[in-house]
Formats: C-alpha cells, structure tokens, sequence
C-alpha cells in the first residue's frame, strides 16, 4: 500500500511532556561507557550527582516521540524503516534535571522511486518546560525503504558532508561494553532489535546490535574528550550519516579532522574495519 503524501505531511505529531532527573543523565552517560575509569574526575562530572552535568548528545533522548510510524494508519512498511541521518543544533547547555517538551514536525517527505524508496526528513526542538527556551533542534532523516513511488517530490535532498582526504588529525578509541545496548536502551529506545537474540537473527543479525543514536553518543563523547576538553558548552552541534551497525563489545573508532571551528570526523569498528558513521560534521566554540 502506496503512502498517502498528504496525510503523512499532516500527521499530528504530539507534545512531549518529560520530567528530566539526575538518574536519567547519570544513566545515559553510563549507556556511552563513561566512569570506566573511577579516577577520571572528567568523567565523574557526567555520571556522578555531584556538580552532575549533561553530555551535549543526551538531547537526543530528550522527550522521545517513540516508535510513531508503526501506526498502521501511517502507511509506512516500518519493517523496512532505517535511521539514516542524524543532526543535533544545541542552543544551549542540556540541562542535568527539570521539564523538557519536544515538539515535532514533518519538514519534508522525499519520493526517490519505487525501487528506492522514500526518505522522511523530521524536526523536533527541545524546549526548557517553566521557561521555554530552545534546548536544541534535532533534525533526522527516516529512510523508508519500501514505500517509494507514491508520486511525491523527488527533492531536494541535502549533500553529505565531504571529509578530508589527509590523515586524520586525530583519533580516540572507545572499547563499548557487552551490555551497552541492554543499559542504553532504558534512556528510552526499547525496540527488541537490541535486546531479544531471536528478534535480532531474524533481521540477519549474528546476536542484538548497538543502537545507532549510542553510536552517535560515543563519536559525540570522542570530540568532547578529545577536542572539548570534557567542556559541554564547547560542542554547538554535531551531524552524521549511519552507514552500519556496531555489535555490543566492539572497539569503536572515532577518526577527526580538525578545522577551526569544524571537526569532520566518521567512526569505524576496529575489529571488523568497517565504518559505522560517516560524513560527520561537529561545530565547536
């Protein structure tokens, strides 16, 4: 069954009410690995309640709209549904606790054909709930592979960010925990794909895979280790394509090209070389 464009343009995407707690922060940086090390007070300051900060990428998490496209009323084959893309515009410092809000919209629906596919691209800004001020404006691409041909646009389509061809300037190695994708997925992505071995082999998977948003979190936390200096207030954005997926325990990669204020960078699996996050772009002050 063909999407119904217009519907889909229009579909209601609700607010999100969320009550942010220290528990919920300490936990998302404990889902990236971070206090492998109980003397890196750098550290300490994410997963720890004292003087407790947010990681810059826990806005994503931030408010989730959940698994909306499965709604059959959508039209959308979400079986064959991936997170292609994904970009994170911070506005300010994510806050530790309070009130958060996320509010969606659809910005555009891209046609590629019937045998290639549709691509939704989405926006959703995170608001302070008691103030609301602008958090950040997360924009990601859905790529649906079974549900081109429907007669929409065919464009335009933003150009991925070209890296560097020099050898990168420089490059962080983060070993991620067997149990990464098991701790990740309680900041709120529950989907089975990263939990249940039957669900993950059925999809042609050899056990659950890492979640891409936790990879996206670790190439996030190489930049603010490796560039930042662990200062959350340093990272002003950050964008990237998915291109495979990261089994629980792998060695990721994150190799940067330091420009200025722009950070090219992409993430590739040491044990398998296999680059899991390409075309990355990240904004520092």
């Amino acid at each position: 069954m063909a999407i119904d464009y217009d519907k889909l343009m229009n579909w209601p995407l609700p607010e999100i009410r969320q009550t942010l707690t220290h528990k919920d922060t300490m936990l998302y940086a404990l889902g990236l690995g971070l206090g492998a090390d109980p003397m890196d007070e750098k550290q300490l300051r994410f997963v720890y309640e004292k003087d407790l900060q947010a990681l810059p990428t826990m806005a994503v998490v931030l408010a989730p709209l959940g698994f909306w496209m499965k709604n059959p009323e959508v039209g959308v084959d979400w079986k064959k549904l991936l997170h292609g893309e994904q970009g994170i515009e911070l506005h300010r410092p994510v806050p530790a606790e309070g009130e958060i809000v996320g509010t969606s919209r659809i910005a555009s629906i891209v046609d590629k054909g019937k045998d290639k596919g549709a691509i939704a691209f989405i926006e959703r800004t995170i608001s302070d709930g008691r103030t609301g001020e602008k958090i950040a404006t997360l924009k990601s691409a859905s790529f649906l592979r079974g549900d081109g041909g429907f007669g929409g646009p065919s464009g335009p389509t933003p150009e991925p960010h070209a890296l560097p061809t020099r050898a990168p300037d420089t490059v962080f190695d983060q070993k991620t925990l067997p149990q990464a994708a098991l701790i990740y997925r309680l900041s709120g992505d529950y989907n089975p794909l990263h939990a249940d071995p039957e669900v993950a082999t059925h999809a042609g998977f050899r056990q659950p895979i890492l979640h891409g948003l936790c990879s996206l979190g670790t190439a996030g936390h190489a930049i603010l280790r490796t560039i930042c200096d662990y200062d959350p207030r340093r990272l002003k954005s950050l964008k990237l394509r998915f291109s495979s997926p990261v089994y629980p325990g792998e060695t990721i990669r994150t190799e940067m090209w330091v420009d200025g204020k722009d950070v090219s960078f992409r993430a590739r699996v040491v044990e398998r070389d296999v680059v899991v996050l390409n075309n990355g772009l990240a904004t520092v002050a």
